[in-house]
């Protein structure tokens, strides 16, 4: 079973301050939430600030949540407008993936390329100059795509790997798309939020990451890699609300 969460927060709170600017934090909070270990199931999740006075908690789980604890810290436990949280069974959505069916999506990611390392270590996304699995140094480094032009780029050249296609807009976007010799047909999706996230992991290991919030529209080419792609995400930065692709069917579909 797979399940999709969305929680209600109380902005005004110190602990709800504190877990929308620190992602580390946040994931605590997520992992929490079911019984399961971290190597045990994957969990995903992002915050959607549409309204910044009312945002929500998204998350993705294996097992079924239980979200009381962030109610508690984070929510509006001593109101009863509405429900604090809602916990849906994914297999519906799944079910519906078909080839050339069309979807609304959005999706938090950390656009990111590999570089030539520099000859002395520098601090880029928190990285290390040695591979784990050779012990050997890197002969690259990973670093966060900066520019909203770059981040749309990286989204588009990946779409195939993931199941689906982004159709033509029926107008142009504001963001060029760099390489495109095309101005009279863009694809339909926008970069809604940019941000920069730094904290600190561990006693001396800083974390930036550099995170677009996309959104637009979708054709499903392949079902299984698709479903593939909402069950275990998208990009790097899991743990730190990055990689959730989330679908919503068309209006009047």
């Amino acid at each position: 079973m797979t399940y999709l969460s969305r929680v209600r927060i109380n902005p005004l709170r110190q602990q709800s301050r504190e877990l929308l600017a620190n992602p580390r934090a946040m994931h605590s909070y997520v992992s929490a939430a079911v019984p399961a270990t971290p190597d045990a199931e994957r969990r995903l999740w992002r915050w959607d600030t549409d309204n910044p006075h009312r945002p929500h908690l998204i998350a993705l789980t294996r097992s079924k949540p239980d979200w009381s604890h962030l109610v508690e810290a984070a929510g509006w436990p001593a109101t009863d407008d509405g429900e604090h949280y809602v916990v849906a069974d994914y297999a519906p959505l799944l079910a519906q993936l078909a080839i050339g069916r069309e979807f609304t999506f959005r999706l938090t990611a950390n656009p990111v390329q590999n570089i030539p390392r520099p000859p002395a270590r520098t601090n880029v996304q928190g990285g290390t100059d040695e591979d784990p699995s050779t012990g050997k140094r890197r002969s690259s480094v990973r670093t966060g795509h900066r520019t909203a032009a770059h981040q749309l780029n990286w989204f588009l050249k990946r779409t195939d790997n993931y199941g689906f296609q982004i159709p033509l807009a029926r107008t142009d976007p504001d963001l060029p798309i760099p390489g495109s010799e095309d101005s009279t047909a863009a694809p339909d999706v926008r970069i809604i939020h940019r941000d920069r996230l730094s904290f600190t992991k561990g006693e001396r290991r800083d974390v930036v990451l550099h995170v677009a919030t996309f959104q637009g529209r979708l054709k499903v080419i392949d079902p299984d890699l698709l479903t593939r792609a909402l069950l275990d995400g998208i990009g790097p930065a899991k743990a730190y609300g990055c990689g959730l692709l989330t679908l919503a069917p068309l209006a009047g579909s």
